[in-house]
């Protein structure tokens, strides 16, 4: 194409396909559904122990360090699971690998309900973990290169909403299955919805830009028409995706460190560990032990947990539509310092006499919290990587982010309640909201807006000379 007309379709692409102001189709929405169900799955898999742990912890007779194991295992399995869905995606197509995770999570469900013992238990939790990681990171790319750019933002939030509601689902079966033997009810129930993960997948469409790249445009174009509103100029949305792809290299190791790629890659790897830092899984996977263990009894720690998971799906329905209302900048920064401050109010807390008074500030500021931090962390660390990332890394540097999250997640995980042990829970819950406060400055610093802008724009703005933040502001 002549460096004139890629100008005009870049220049339309960006002006009526990428923000198309017409109806969208409700195609689009039930591809977003669809694979969103990979976040409830996740949701459930992972907030699922929080309930049961209750429990296995007498059945199997597990020490903190063994409750610790069981809860993590997941997330190294995770880890493993992102790094290898990266590679599998951009061979194989995103949708591809999505169904594949499908049927990984049903298999890891059943091993987990029938496990006979520890060794089992935690071996299918690492299968799981597989599972997780894979859909935690394939899931966000496919719905952001399917998604028009002016509801991409809540398209994607969907998925972050789905992790919430399977969480809730998570601690009401928790609340629901109580006693010993309950929790292998608790695994196995993840299997219905991954089996309609797996049905409704083969029916979607493949990413049409993972088809541009592997030079299926027909197929693309196809996809795209399915996709778009009536008025959005297709044609041009496929030049500007062909242009972007044809001026990038392959993917390939020394690709994720030049220089231009370098500031994304810092925003992307930045929110990624903050998410976890921040403290957010330390009380989704022991805050009813923690509780249980402080005196509330059993049953009072297992309600708590259903209002945290009611928290988190509040704060997925309100981050869905902050990140397209606010912009995904402007949302960290103004519910991360809230988050900051009721963590702070939970540790003091802990420092006050048992009371009435004290155990419902305990639980206020636990609420808050989750609700804070949900909207201003959660809905945006799916959202933001495959957003900044560019096209010939998308696959290994969203794998790379993904791992960073499962990584520090590990790291919560296996030193939460070792760390209350040694600092107490004020401490602990201290230490959290100075990362909360470390997690604002980041975003002043590094984190651009990103609302409204095509993932080609973000790339153009991205290999621009300067800032990324100032080209992507210049732009708007």
């Amino acid at each position: 194409m002549p460096e004139s007309a890629a100008a005009v379709a870049v220049a339309e692409t960006e002006g009526t396909a990428a923000g198309s102001s017409g109806r969208q189709p409700a195609q689009v929405y039930a591809v977003a559904a669809v694979s969103a169900l990979g976040g409830l799955l996740f949701g459930y898999d992972t907030g699922i122990i929080s309930g049961a742990l209750l429990y296995l912890r007498e059945d199997l007779g597990l020490s903190s360090r063994g409750q610790e194991m069981v809860v993590s295992v997941i997330l190294v399995g995770a880890m493993a699971g992102a790094l290898c869905s990266g590679r599998l995606a951009g061979r194989f197509g995103r949708r591809r690998v999505v169904v594949w995770v499908a049927a990984v999570f049903a298999a890891g469900a059943l091993g987990a309900a029938l496990a006979p013992g520890t060794g089992t238990l935690i071996a299918a939790r690492f299968v799981l973990g597989l599972a997780v990681g894979g859909a935690s990171n394939m899931v966000p790319v496919y719905i952001a290169e399917v998604a028009p750019a002016a509801i991409r933002g809540r398209l994607m939030v969907l998925f972050q909403l789905m992790v919430a509601i399977g969480q809730l689902l998570a601690y009401l079966c928790g609340w629901l299955f109580a006693g010993s033997g309950g929790w292998r009810i608790m695994f196995g129930l993840a299997v219905i919805p991954a089996a309609v993960l797996a049905a409704g997948m083969l029916r979607l469409p493949e990413s049409p830009r993972w088809l541009v790249e592997h030079d299926r445009e027909e197929q693309a174009e196809s996809v795209l028409r399915r996709l778009r509103p009536k008025d959005a100029v297709v044609a041009a949305e496929i030049a500007s995706i062909r242009e972007v792809s044809a001026s990038a290299p392959r993917a390939d190791r020394r690709a994720l460190t030049r220089p231009w790629v370098r500031p994304a890659l810092v925003v992307a790897l930045g929110v990624a560990a903050f998410s976890q830092l921040t403290g957010i899984n330390a009380v989704v996977y022991y805050a009813p032990t923690m509780l249980s263990d402080a005196g509330f009894g059993d049953s009072v720690a297992l309600l708590t947990g259903i209002g945290i998971g009611a928290m988190l799906v509040v704060a997925g329905v309100t981050g869905a539509i902050a990140v397209d209302s606010l912009g995904r900048r402007r949302t960290m920064l103004y519910f991360v310092p809230l988050s900051a401050l009721a963590m702070t109010v939970l540790g003091a807390a802990f420092l006050m006499d048992d009371s009435p008074v004290q155990r419902w500030t305990v639980i206020a500021a636990l609420f808050a919290y989750i609700l804070f931090n949900g909207i201003g962390m959660q809905s945006v660390v799916w959202l933001i990587a495959p957003e900044i990332l560019p096209l010939s890394v998308r696959g290994p540097a969203t794998s790379l982010a993904t791992l960073t999250v499962w990584g520090f997640d590990l790291l919560i995980a296996v030193t939460a309640l070792s760390t209350v042990n040694a600092i107490g829970r004020s401490g602990t819950f201290f230490v959290y909201a100075a990362m909360n406060v470390l997690c604002v400055a980041f975003v002043l610093l590094k984190v651009p807006e990103t609302r409204n802008k095509s993932l080609e724009q973000i790339e153009k703005a991205l290999r621009a000379p300067g800032s990324l933040r100032r080209n992507l502001t210049a732009g708007s």
